[in-house]
């Protein structure tokens, strides 16, 4: 008995050893291959692994003008596990002229960075100046742990464009979860061309692997540098923007709500993209970024907010070159077809207003005066032709169907973050809304561009571009050219709409008409030949002031909207603005007596209270 016992105590003695054995050798595994712990102190202890970045590519205009370019900054970074607990924090704070509780407040943060590790550089501190920069350089041998890391900052030549061009800044938590190039203090584009080209435009990093000896002193590049890389610049980018075109929208826009949008047709190119009211670029450099930019974003009038591709408004009656294309391709009418207009469209008790003008009217010179009895009817009789549509619900599919492939109601893709859609409505829409008892009379609005239907300048800018090629548009874009690569064939692809070429030309010569003796009388010239149709939006507030038009009418070279918000009617703001626009494009210039116009209008300020907006 006593035999097996002691035979039964040497297992369990053996198995309790086994299992502390065990226990260690899983731990030493841990520690020394799972954990990388040990191998990140042994090697900042041995080498620092410094960061180049590389210089952010230029961007400039399409006649080679520099927009936006870099200069040089420099950071303080800071290597947690080398910073001595000694540090002469006062001195430290004056060198770089900030306060105590901001550096305890900064390396508290630091800690709590995502990825953040103390053996690694962590950012201390941005975009000190060349004045900074110097005071801090002499005292800096004082402060173990901290580094001195040149990088350089985006400048702007012009104080336009804000919205189009935009800014760089810090990296956000989110921006380092979706894209591992970053890391906490690095910049990224943030809006605008900056944000959609951010991998064009920030090239790639350049690593320099440098020898310390055991007092944490720099010897000098390990291995004489065989494994540094090299950064790569970002490759440069040529836009479609004429700078000086859109500086004159901006300053015609001063004291307005709105937007100007100038696309060369042939190619897509925009040409300008004024949104109003807009900012100086250059507020968006340095420490005091964040602070201008709350003070933007608390700004009643936002502008932050790009209106050419975010703000959704009714295109009024520039919208009937549409329907024109429509109901000819729909062969609802003919180009001898006429309506009716007394004082507007009347049926049983429904009435819709229109100015005095001869009636009844054929479509050319129903798109000259922009009449909206022969619009009205025009969609009337298509909605109601269940002869040939079989349903009020398939006529309006069908009118949608048209509407598509024009570029509205969805984004057309322009190379911009944050592009809107507009609204087109369809069967089912109505549908849902009236419970499946609607008819023709109850939608009859969207005939003239109000109702349901918004557009975006944009796209009501890409209406004019696509009626200028005769029935196609190319998907409009910022960039014309990028630095070693070809475009995204997107831009560069034919969209044809619906439309026939004939409607396309037919719809033309009623915009010319509108110039030569209709509602858009003040852009006419005798040197070239231009198309516009103005539109007039109803708001709950004072009209909207709206103008699409382009010249000239062969050959095109630019196609432009102009939505100025309760601006009134159309020929008040839209057309002399987009006239002015399309003479300084065409002529390189503006003359004496459009100069003096052009001032007027600066000085033309509007007021805006909350019922307007």
């Amino acid at each position: 008995m006593k035999d097996y016992e002691l035979h039964k105590r040497q297992y369990v003695i053996g198995g309790v050893a086994i299992i502390m054995m065990a226990i260690y050798i899983i731990r030493l595994f841990t520690l020394q291959i799972m954990s990388d712990d040990y191998k990140k102190n042994a090697d900042s202890n041995a080498f620092l692994k410094k960061v180049e970045f590389p210089s952010r590519g230029n961007i400039s205009d399409r006649n080679g003008k520099l927009l936006v370019y870099n200069q040089p900054s420099y950071d303080i970074m800071v290597v947690v596990k080398e910073q001595q607990e000694r540090l002469d924090t006062i001195e430290f704070c004056q060198a770089l002229n900030i306060t105590k509780e901001y550096f305890i407040k900064r390396m508290a943060d630091i800690r709590k960075t995502p990825g953040y590790s103390p053996f690694t550089q962590q950012l201390f501190l941005t975009q000190l100046s060349d004045q900074e920069f110097s005071v801090f350089q002499e005292k800096a041998y004082k402060f173990p742990g901290f580094y001195i890391q040149r990088r350089t900052i985006r400048q702007y030549e012009y104080p336009n464009a804000a919205l189009l061009l935009g800014d760089v800044a810090e990296v956000s938590p989110e921006d380092i979860k979706n894209d591992d190039y970053y890391q906490p203090g690095d910049y990224v584009g943030k809006v605008g061309v900056e944000r959609y080209y951010e991998k064009e435009l920030r090239g790639v990093k350049g690593i320099q692997i440098l020898l310390r000896d055991a007092y944490g002193r720099i010897q000098g590049n390990y291995r004489n540098g065989e494994l540094n890389t090299k950064p790569i610049p970002g490759k440069n980018l040529t836009l479609g923007i004429d700078i000086e075109l859109q500086r004159l929208g901006e300053r015609l826009m001063e004291g307005k709500l709105g937007a100007i949008v100038a696309i060369e047709p042939s190619t897509g190119e925009i040409l300008c993209m004024v949104s109003s009211p807009s900012y100086d670029p250059r507020m968006m450099i340095g420490r005091q970024r964040g602070k201008n930019h709350i003070e933007l974003s608390k700004d009643p009038l936002k502008p932050l907010l790009n209106r050419a591709i975010m703000g959704q408004y009714p295109p009024g009656s520039t919208f009937k070159t549409s329907q024109a294309l429509t109901f000819l391709n729909e062969h609802i009418i003919d180009s001898t077809t006429s309506y009716p207009c007394s004082r507007g469209f009347r049926f049983g008790g429904m009435h819709v207003g229109c100015h005095g003008h001869g009636s009844p009217l054929s479509l050319i010179p129903a798109i000259g005066t922009s009449c909206n009895g022969f619009f009205c009817w025009g969609l009337y009789y298509m909605l109601t032709n269940t002869k040939k549509y079989g349903s009020i619900q398939v006529a309006m599919d069908t009118w949608r169907d048209y509407m598509v492939s024009m570029g509205f109601g969805y984004p057309l893709g322009v190379d911009l973050p944050g592009e809107k859609r507009g609204m087109i409505p369809n069967a089912s829409y109505y549908d849902k809304q009236f419970k499946n008892n609607w008819n023709a009379l109850g939608v009859i609005s969207i005939s003239i561009g109000q109702g349901e239907v918004t557009l975006t300048p944009l796209q009501i800018a890409n209406l004019g571009a696509t009626i200028a090629n005769r029935g196609y548009f190319i998907t409009p874009h910022v960039v014309k050219h990028i630095q070693d690569q070809e475009l995204d064939s997107a831009f560069m692809t034919k969209h044809y709409t619906k439309a026939s070429p004939w409607a396309y030309n037919l719809v033309a010569r009623g915009m010319r008409r509108a110039v030569t003796g209709g509602t858009c009388r003040a852009a006419n010239r005798s040197d070239y030949a231009v198309c516009g149709k103005t539109g007039t939006a109803q708001n709950r507030g004072r009209d909207h002031s709206v103008f699409m038009g382009f010249a000239p009418m062969e050959q095109p070279q630019i196609a432009v909207a102009v939505y100025v918000e309760n601006g009134g009617f159309g020929a008040t703001f839209g057309v002399p603005i987009g006239s002015l626009m399309m003479e300084q494009y065409i002529k390189g210039e503006l003359s004496e007596g459009s100069k003096r116009q052009a001032e007027r209008i600066q000085n033309q300020h509007l007021k805006y209270g909350t019922k307007d907006r």
